[in-house]
Parts: C-alpha cells; sequence; structure tokens
C-alpha cells in the first residue's frame, strides 16, 4: 500500500474532500521518515506544517527549565496534534515539545494548504473536533494533576499493563510529570506492601486490587 493510500485509510477525512481540495493536499503533501527519539519540534520553534501520523507515534510534552518533563499527549496514527492546530491557528511558535516513539512515518501540510482547507467544511470540521477532543484530555490531565495524589496517579499507570511491566522508574516519573525520585520512593512502599515485585527495569504486578484501591483513593494515607 502507497503511502497516500495509507494517508486515506488513517484519515477518511480525505475522502469527504472535494476532488480539487483532495488533490491539492496530495500534491503539496511532504512525506517525512523519522528514527525513533528524533526531537520534531520545541518550544519557541515556528510551525511549519500540520501533521498527519501515518506509522509510529509522537510524545507531546511540556518542559520545564529544570529538565522536569509533563507528558501532555500522544499523536498516533489517524489523530492530529492540537499543539501544531494552535500555532497554526493563531499564528505562534510552539509552546511544547515533540518527539518520535518509535520510527515514525508523518506527512506534512505546509500552513498555505492547511489555511486553505479550512475553507472546506469537512477538513475544518475534522480539525475542530480533534481540537475539541484534546482539550477534553487536557482538562483530565489538569485534573488529575491538581486534585489526585501522586501514589493514585502512579497506581492508575501501572494498572491496566498486563501482570509484568517492562521499564524504568525514570519513565514512569516522566510519564507522571514528577520525578525518578519520589516515583521510586512510592514503588518501594508498594513493594513492601506486596503489591509489586520491583526488578531491574521491570515491575511484577501482585495484588492488582490493592492497587486500584489506591488508585481510587480508598486508600487515605499520604504518599
Amino acid at each position: 500500500m502507497t503511502s497516500a493510500k495509507r494517508l486515506q485509510k488513517n484519515y477518511p477525512v480525505i475522502d469527504e474532500l472535494s476532488p480539487a481540495a483532495r488533490s491539492r493536499l496530495l500534491d503539496a503533501a511532504r512525506w517525512m521518515e523519522v528514527p525513533a527519539d528524533t526531537l520534531l519540534f520545541d518550544d519557541h520553534q515556528s510551525c511549519e506544517g500540520f501533521p498527519f501520523v501515518i506509522e509510529g507515534s509522537v510524545r507531546v510534552a511540556k518542559c520545564a527549565p529544570n529538565g522536569r518533563e509533563l507528558p501532555l499527549y500522544r499523536v498516533t496514527p489517524g489523530e492530529t496534534c492540537i499543539i501544531s492546530s494552535s500555532c497554526l491557528l493563531g499564528n505562534e511558535d510552539y509552546n511544547a515539545r515533540g518527539i518520535t516513539e518509535a520510527d515514525t512515518l508523518l506527512m506534512l501540510l505546509p500552513k498555505q494548504v492547511f489555511d486553505e482547507l479550512l475553507a472546506e467544511p469537512a477538513f475544518r470540521g475534522f480539525v475542530f473536533n480533534l481540537f475539541a477532543e484534546r482539550i477534553a484530555d487536557l482538562m483530565q490531565l489538569i485534573e488529575e494533576v491538581a486534585f489526585h495524589r501522586l501514589d493514585q496517579r502512579l497506581a492508575t499507570l501501572l494498572l491496566g499493563k498486563g501482570r509484568i511491566l517492562h521499564t524504568t522508574h525514570q519513565h514512569l516519573a516522566d510519564e507522571l510529570g514528577s520525578v525518578r525520585e519520589f516515583v521510586s520512593r512510592l514503588l518501594k512502599g508498594f513493594s513492601a506492601q506486596g503489591l509489586v515485585k520491583l526488578s531491574r527495569e521491570q515491575i511484577e504486578i501482585l495484588n492488582p486490587a490493592g492497587l486500584r484501591r489506591i488508585a481510587s483513593g480508598a486508600d487515605n494515607r499520604s504518599p
């Protein structure tokens, strides 16, 4: 299957465009094969276009001067990047960082063509519907950070990924927007309670029911 066919399969909105608009989009498409762990964009960089993810994924995060990072969302095939949308619509620079998590195939739609296609009802609806979905996700993230204790968020993160998790304390801290020392302390506490078993770059879930109690806030002990 060609890259263009994969693009249309992942983004059905393209087939909803008028023939002229669809041709304009495909003719202007800039294809990019990006290795894993590549910085796609960073704070204060200008936004060159609207990305469509064909394969792989991109992690978008807000970074602090001290190096701490708060993951905001991921962009996978069929999804869009709200930061890119916002920058293009407002003619602003990026205010977050985007990094590929795996080898990623992208199609970048130049800003001029993005602006032109907003006149198409199908494309405009696609952009703003996904924009609304991302805003809802970010509101949920704000709620979790503001109102849930770190132990609740960590317990939630550990659940639903199978019995064995192959990860590091640093990776979990990055996912939670915290620091490794805090996460390691909580994991050691979980281990002492018999909830998990810790090994090098591996966590075995021993008591998922106990983790669910913590995640729900039923265990009111402070972290």
